[in-house]
């Protein structure tokens, strides 16, 4: 299927892939970081497990478009030998993990927009980005139950609680608008039938977020707030940089390399 697209739709899909494997490669390098740090041992093994589900899925992702870019790189030169104004993915995903709260909200934020992405992303006429957005959406599932829960235990639990993730919420969601900003390429790709229409997933985002936010006692930020906007256009906050610089440093020290 992918030899019979023409130029444009390669270019288009090869950047499309690059845009959610860095979401998801990027976000799993985070939760990463709280391998030993969890609060409690089990959370500990839950975010350890997330986080190689995400690196898996971004594997498969990159994988795909370093064969739809056809130029002889492979899914680890996407990931360690390119510099973060190259990387496309949501600013959302590289903020650092302030303290737990802000790791449930960044995560919970994400799980709610990657079920119903993944949900369309099944019906893709490329039959292998089918078969990853299926086995994608079985573990984006218990990743989305795992955040919600957390949602409405902290956000309904002490007063500390609540406060923590209430400041949580309030300080991320202003990078949340851009989870379904579009341009020319998602056009493009969602004529020719390859993905959904992420415009359509934003109701259900919305009532999502909307509906555990209710149960747990937090409430929804003004809307009238600064948006971050340009991350598939490589532009990010300062925190990727540092993250990119620990993530590649063996293997930008160590280039051929074989484990």
């Amino acid at each position: 299927m992918i030899d019979k697209l023409s130029d444009e739709t390669r270019s288009a899909l090869f950047e499309y892939l690059l845009r959610y494997g860095d979401d998801r490669l990027i976000l799993g390098h985070r939760l990463s970081e709280w391998c030993g740090h969890a609060p409690i041992l089990e959370e500990d093994i839950a975010l350890a497990n997330i986080a190689l589900d995400c690196v898996g899925q971004a594997n498969a992702l990159l994988t795909l478009a370093a064969e739809v870019e056809s130029k002889n790189r492979t899914a680890d030169d996407l990931a360690y030998f390119r510099e973060a104004v190259e990387f496309k993915n949501l600013q959302l995903v590289e903020q650092p993990n302030l303290d737990f709260a802000y790791t449930i909200v960044r995560q919970f934020f994400y799980d709610a927009f990657a079920v119903p992405f993944l949900e369309g992303l099944k019906e893709s006429k490329i039959e292998t980005l089918a078969g990853m957005a299926g086995k994608s959406l079985k573990e984006a599932k218990y990743h989305l139950r795992h955040s919600g829960e957390w949602v409405l235990r902290l956000g309904d639990g002490t007063d500390e609680s609540n406060k923590k993730i209430q400041t949580a919420v309030n300080d991320l969601w202003g990078f949340t608008k851009e989870i379904f900003e579009t341009d020319q390429i998602d056009d493009l790709i969602v004529s020719e039938s390859i993905a959904p229409d992420i415009k359509n997933i934003k109701y259900v985002w919305n009532e999502t977020v909307q509906g555990k936010f209710e149960k747990a006692k937090i409430k929804l930020p003004d809307d009238d707030r600064f948006y971050s906007s340009g991350s598939r256009r490589g532009i990010h906050t300062e925190h990727l940089g540092h993250l990119l610089a620990e993530m590649q440093i063996v293997a930008r020290s160590f280039p051929g390399a074989k484990w």
